[in-house]
């Protein structure tokens, strides 16, 4: 059970909070879990003692989890793959001044940096499920099926400049490989395919090949210097 102070942070400071996963993606199913994903905003006095306020909450709901709203900047600005899409989520359940403040922005966190990125967190889980077939036969279905939405949306960012996560017209590729009807050969063709795609892309991408820092820093300053005073 979360102590009372953390629970009282999500409940009286989130400032952004979505929905994640397979239902954000258009991906759900009858069985498909809610993963809530949340920011909040530390009040600033708490930033005064000893203590510091956490970095990041799990809970208080099951499948829920929120970032304080500085250390979820630093992870957008390093094109954190999780987070990224979290700011992009087209299922928004709770939205306030400063969480509008926050989407309004979300351009600036987007970068060259995300193809690095991307692909870093694409090859620790196709190293997973290599390791599955290795060991079972078969990869973890589910798994591949995420990865290969991963690498579309990665390649599509660098292409457009623009993070759309919902799958749209992919849904049922998609969800064929999940159900596992087609081979892991064909599906490790299409995860080669999207990887060289995004690598052709982002050698003439629109993406800046830095985030705009300046412009993030100058919203926390404005959201602390709120606090402080509030």
């Amino acid at each position: 059970m979360l102590p009372e102070d953390q629970v009282a942070l999500i409940r009286d400071h989130t400032v952004y909070s979505c929905v994640m996963g397979s239902r954000a993606f258009g991906l759900a199913t009858e069985t498909s879990d809610t993963d809530r994903r949340g920011v909040f905003l530390a009040p600033t006095p708490l930033f005064w003692r000893f203590a510091k306020p956490p970095t990041h909450i799990e809970g208080p709901e099951p499948e829920q989890f929120s970032w304080e709203l500085e250390r979820f900047c630093e992870l957008a600005l390093r094109a954190n793959p999780n987070i990224l899409e979290c700011l992009h989520s087209p299922l928004v359940e709770r939205i306030n001044d400063t969480g509008r403040e926050l989407i309004a922005l979300r351009g600036a966190f987007l970068s060259l940096r995300a193809h690095d990125t991307f692909a870093r967190y694409a090859l620790g889980q196709r190293k997973k499920l290599d390791a599955d077939v290795r060991t079972h036969g078969a990869p973890r279905w589910k798994h591949a099926m995420h990865l290969l939405r991963l690498l579309m949306s990665c390649r599509d960012l660098l292409r457009t400049g623009e993070l759309v996560i919902d799958v749209g017209p992919a849904r049922d590729d998609l969800l064929a490989v999940k159900r596992g009807e087609v081979s892991w050969a064909e599906v490790e063709r299409r995860m080669n395919t999207l990887a060289d795609e995004a690598a052709a892309a982002a050698a003439k991408s629109p993406l800046p090949a830095d985030p705009d820092t300046a412009a993030v820093e100058d919203f926390l300053f404005r959201v602390r210097h709120r606090s402080a005073i509030a």
